[in-house]
């Protein structure tokens, strides 16, 4: 074997072992990174806007090695999705609101989902774009479905102990409950600019946040007292 024909093999097997490597070692790492990069990509241009190019560009990784782990730009609009969801059920579920007081538990979910909204723009921008499809991805996922039985299950409890307790009313829906709550966030966060020039109020200063936080806290609890 001649000398140039080994440095060609060595330069082969390096391009080969630097194509493979970090990522193919890695797959939870790089399809986290991947699924960011798309996070961000869909939340900015919608899913028909969104170009698989950018994401992979985003990402660092191939188009191939994109397509290897999520199929096609469908199958990673819903797995966007779902990480999304999962994750402020995940928060959610960490704020062990069961050894707190019906009032306070109470307090700190609605806390929590407005603040989450306040700090998660992209998580509205995926809701609306999601709904503009009118849920057509989101239908195929049990992940979620499942996730929300469990939130569910956390809002009943601290209604039955409130009812019992007598410090809420009775005949609250769970469900209904919760919609309130993310409908008063949802809306306020998805339309902080239109409503800012329509009030001539600056809804986006962090004062305006606050004071939409004790509003929404207000109601809510309100609405709870027998």
């Amino acid at each position: 074997m001649t000398l140039r024909t080994s440095s060609r093999l060595v330069n082969s097997r390096s391009r080969r072992a630097a194509t493979d490597s970090p990522q193919r070692r890695q797959p939870a790492v790089t399809q986290r990174r991947i699924l960011n990069a798309a996070t961000a990509e869909f939340s900015g241009k919608g899913l028909a806007g969104a170009r698989v190019d950018e994401i992979a560009h985003r990402a660092g990784v191939s188009k191939r090695m994109l397509y290897h782990y999520f199929g096609n730009k469908e199958a990673l609009w819903l797995a966007v999705l779902e990480q999304a969801y999962l994750h402020i059920r995940s928060e959610e579920s960490a704020l062990d609101v069961g050894h707190l007081s019906p009032i306070d538990g109470m307090r700190r979910l609605i806390e929590f989902t407005i603040q989450y909204d306040s700090a998660h723009p992209e998580f509205i921008s995926l809701l609306v774009g999601e709904n503009l499809q009118r849920a057509r991805y989101l239908r195929r996922s049990k992940k979620i479905r499942e996730a929300h039985t469990s939130l569910l299950d956390v809002i009943e409890d601290l209604l039955d102990r409130g009812r019992r307790s007598g410090v809420f009313r009775s005949g609250v829906d769970a469900a209904e409950l919760y919609i309130t709550i993310a409908a008063l966030g949802f809306f306020y966060f998805s339309n902080l600019h239109t409503l800012s020039v329509i009030f001539a109020r600056d809804f986006d200063a962090p004062s305006a946040r606050q004071a939409h936080l004790r509003h929404t806290v207000d109601v809510i609890l309100g609405y709870l007292r027998p």
